[in-house]
C-alpha cells in the first residue's frame, strides 16, 4: 500500500481549507485554522485532526495500525 503524507484539511468553522503534509512520526491532536485561527480538535473515535478533518486519513490508520 502507497503511504500519501499530504491531505488538505477543511475547517468545519469557516469552510477554509489547506494542505498539509502529515508526519509519520506523531499525530496532529490541535490544528489552528489559517483563516480564522479556530483550535480543531479531532472529533470522538478519531486520534488526529487528519482523520476528522483531512481528505486522508493519518499514516498509521492508512496502514491499518493502531494510531498513536
Amino acid at each position: 500500500m502507497n503511504l500519501i503524507l499530504e491531505s488538505v484539511i477543511t475547517c468545519p468553522h469557516c469552510g477554509a481549507e489547506h494542505e498539509e503534509t502529515m508526519p509519520v512520526n506523531a499525530c496532529v491532536y490541535f490544528y489552528e485554522c489559517t483563516n480564522c485561527k479556530t483550535l480543531l480538535k479531532p472529533a470522538a473515535g478519531d486520534c488526529c485532526v487528519f482523520c476528522t478533518y483531512g481528505t486522508r486519513k493519518c499514516p498509521p490508520i492508512q496502514l491499518n495500525r493502531s494510531c498513536c
